[in-house]
């Protein structure tokens, strides 16, 4: 399970890249409840999701030239640069090299070997989300990936992340994350990652990061996103020993999903 008590290789951050961030911002607002508050006039449209008070999200303009929205998960790094080496030689990209945030942390930007996006932050005064694992917040990081085998290498060489492998059914299986828990005991799950099937690759379907928020009713909130504009991908469903989940894109395009119950909710 997620946790504020980051380790290397945990997702500590995420954020939203929107052509119209006041109303992504509406959107959000009317699905989760959350607020938006402005990083200020230096943080170049750039601002925070927050619940009861609390950071669990962000979002800012998309930059990237063709960049599509897209939410962004972050892992945690205590050292940005070093990370940026080992993607490199494990065949990633940099899209964006280890840069300083004020003096709140410091990011880098990658794309996996199998095309997906992801980010790294390096905490300083902000240590990451301040809330997980609460109706409406993060509870979970899944990949869809062209390659899983592939993906596993690259992830397992960058983050010494492990993997335990749940078939599915046919030739299709489940691989749950979990980074080194530096001796935290419990669940160590932090997501998961999954070969996109042949029918979405002949599709054009391409690797991506996609966050779960944990709901209190998902049939509710998938309703109010839909009322609200968003697309249905997969509509409310009970997966035995997980849950009730469904998946949405926003009215811009970014994927996200929704889920109640275990292991993500209790």
């Amino acid at each position: 399970m997620l946790t504020t008590d980051y380790v290397p290789g945990t997702p500590n951050w995420i954020d939203l890249g929107a052509p119209d961030v006041d109303a992504a911002a509406a959107f959000y607002s009317a699905v989760f409840g959350w607020s938006f508050q402005s990083a200020g006039p230096e943080g170049g449209g750039y601002g925070f999701f927050q619940l009861d008070g609390k950071t669990v999200g962000a979002a800012g303009p998309c930059h990237e030239e063709g960049a599509r929205p897209a939410w962004t998960a972050y892992f945690h790094t205590t050292d940005a640069d070093a990370t940026a080496k080992a993607v490199e030689q494990a065949g990633g990209k940099v899209r964006a090299a280890p840069m300083d945030v004020f003096t709140a942390g410091r990011l880098a930007q990658f794309t996996d070997p199998t095309g997906a996006d992801f980010a790294v932050w390096q905490p300083g005064d902000v240590q990451g989300l301040d809330m997980v694992m609460e109706p409406n917040t993060l509870c979970w990081t899944e990949l869809y990936t062209t390659d899983a085998a592939a993906a596993k290498d690259f992830y397992r060489s960058v983050f010494s992340w492990s993997y335990q492998d749940m078939p599915m059914g046919g030739d299709m299986v489940y691989s749950v994350v979990s980074a080194p828990s530096g001796g935290t005991e419990g669940d160590t799950g932090q997501g998961g990652i999954m070969q996109l099937s042949k029918e979405n690759l002949a599709a054009g379907s391409t690797s991506e990061w996609h966050p779960y928020f944990g709901v209190a009713d998902c049939d509710a909130t998938f309703a109010a996103a839909t009322d609200n504009g968003a697309t249905v991908l997969i509509p409310p469903s009970n997966t035995p020993g997980v849950g009730r989940l469904a998946m949405l894109m926003d009215p811009f395009g970014a994927p996200f999903a929704l889920i109640k119950g275990d292991p993500n909710m209790t």
